[in-house]
């Protein structure tokens, strides 16, 4: 982290309340969905589906951000590889800075999500009034900012879309199974649902009606898909099983198609395979400061990111109705785009 903001006053007060208002006028206007069992409602917002204390940073990414060519977004739906993808571009992008082997390394003592912040989280990451603050306090000049988000494609600002910027735009999905199966795990891990937890089966309703974190889901994956097959060089879409099954292949997929790419002498070497083991869900894992530690601001513990990280969970948890409901689901939103999910 390169800073800190503080919060600028005026002598009226908070140079923000105006902007507040108009946010909480803006929020009492949007259709409410259940929170699967949080304090907050989910909100309906541009046709996707956020809690309300990240209506700010969404707001403001979208109208206020000013992409570099140099940008690299990371967008994936929450709990569908967002550690795993955020550790990998994290180790790729800064190996001149951190070589891997080094036990100094920022990913050994600090969680991913503090390395590679989520845009739309950034209040609870510091003291910053705006997006543009905390970002340009994150960030030094001369280094590429690795940005993340779990925001759909159509909401991004229009600097990062554009075809005539060279920023690059990083998707990960995951089989909506497993990412629903993750995805309620997590949140029976916050607020009140640990000591009550929100069933499985009025999540998966919520969850196949469209109506969770970000979702519908389909929709989040459809925008991101048909980017990737209209402008290939901007978008790179990846999927969470793929990476699972050839690791070492798609670690390099990546690594070119972010403009760092492994030199004869670091794939003869063993770079690659140690981004490989440093990024492992096992190793990520067994780091201290993932069993112990916290995500500041977000009142929560770093080990409730890391579950099982396993492909095909999903068969331990749903019913055969729930399974046949969702492939039928996922079959027709999907039918025709070319994209397939392993059954």
């Amino acid at each position: 982290m390169e800073g800190n903001c503080t919060k600028t006053m005026t002598s009226s007060g908070d140079s923000s309340s105006s902007s507040n208002d108009e946010s909480e006028k803006q929020l009492a206007s949007l259709p409410k969905g259940d929170g699967w069992g949080l304090d907050d409602n989910l909100c309906l917002y541009q046709d996707f589906w956020v809690y309300s204390p990240q209506l700010k940073g969404v707001a403001e990414f979208q109208n206020d951000f000013e992409a570099f060519d140099s940008d690299i977004l990371l967008s994936t739906l929450p709990k569908s590889g967002t550690i795993w993808l955020k550790s990998m571009a994290f180790a790729i992008v800064n190996r001149a800075r951190y070589p891997v082997s080094s036990a100094e390394h920022p990913l050994l003592t600090s969680n991913p999500h503090h390395l590679v912040h989520n845009v739309e989280y950034y209040q609870s990451f510091g003291t910053c009034n705006s997006l543009s603050d905390f970002v340009s306090t994150q960030y030094s000049a001369d280094t590429s900012r690795l940005l993340a988000t779990h925001m759909p494609y159509h909401s991004l600002p229009e600097s990062l879309k554009s075809h005539t910027s060279s920023s690059k735009i990083v998707y990960l999905c995951r089989n909506p199974k497993d990412n629903f199966i993750s995805l309620w795990n997590y949140l029976n891990k916050r607020g009140p649902n640990i000591t009550n937890p929100f069933p499985i089966e009025k999540a998966f309703d919520l969850f196949c009606n469209g109506i969770s974190l970000f979702g519908p889901v389909w929709d989040n994956v459809l925008g991101y898909w048909k980017a990737s097959l209209e402008n290939p060089e901007k978008v790179l879409f990846l999927k969470y099983e793929d990476l699972k099954k050839e690791p070492k292949s798609h670690l390099k997929k990546l690594a070119e198609f972010l403009g760092f790419p492994f030199s004869v002498e670091e794939e003869k070497g063993q770079v690659i395979e140690d981004i490989l083991k440093l990024s492992s869900f096992e190793f990520m894992k067994s780091l201290l400061v993932n069993k112990e530690g916290s995500v500041n601001g977000l009142g929560f513990e770093n080990k409730i990111f890391f579950r099982k990280g396993e492909v095909g969970d999903w068969k331990n948890q749903l019913t055969s109705s729930m399974v046949e409901r969702i492939d039928g689901l996922f079959e027709e939103k999907l039918r025709g785009s070319g994209l397939v999910f392993e059954s």
